[in-house]
């Protein structure tokens, strides 16, 4: 099937037919929307899925894996977890491993749970040195608000789509269009 064949579909639809489908289209991005939502609340995570972005991970991870994370207040961080944060002025997640941890009792406020007050260092396995060059400036350590979430699974690749997407924006938006394209012209069989 041509370009030209989908425009001679979308001229033969009567104006319902086309309404049904432009229903039909938002209908599946709400319930992208509504299903990501949920794994929000479910895994206690603002980014439930994240795609590793870079090798700094490697061996444990790769470029273009998915991570499934979890984010839940009363699970302590413990050395060796590896855990997707954000620092401030930075836009995009970083997914490490927690190096050391720092507690002191003179940061401890009584009112805060235990895990508050706790600070941690991370380091990319592929890299030479710990991630403080990375952090804010001025910040030494990671706290437990800097945390997106945990790596609770993977699925190696799945997400090299999305980096493709980013290194690619005409990909984008060829696959985008094609995608919108496809649903418009997808019709039921009576």
């Amino acid at each position: 099937m041509d370009i030209s064949s989908w425009f001679d579909d979308v001229r033969r639809m009567n104006k319902r037919q086309l309404y049904y489908q432009i229903l039909n289209f938002g209908m599946i991005i709400s319930s992208a929307l509504m299903i990501w939502k949920g794994l929000m609340v479910v895994t206690g995570s603002e980014s439930p899925i994240v795609v590793v972005l870079s090798g700094s991970m490697e061996p444990a991870f790769y470029r273009g894996d998915l991570l499934f994370l979890t984010n839940y207040e009363a699970d302590p961080i413990h050395v060796g977890d590896i855990v997707v944060f954000k620092v401030e002025g930075r836009d995009i997640p970083i997914v490490h491993r927690v190096l050391k941890l720092h507690e002191r009792d003179s940061d401890r406020n009584e009112s805060e749970p235990p895990q508050q007050h706790l600070k941690f260092l991370t380091k990319g396995d592929n890299n030479q040195v710990d991630d403080r060059g990375l952090y804010a400036k001025g910040q030494m350590w990671l706290r437990r608000k800097d945390v997106v979430g945990r790596a609770r699974g993977y699925l190696p690749y799945v997400g090299i789509v999305t980096i493709l997407m980013n290194d690619y924006p005409k990909f984008k938006y060829l696959l985008l269009a094609s995608l919108g394209i496809f649903v418009l012209l997808n019709r039921e069989a009576n």
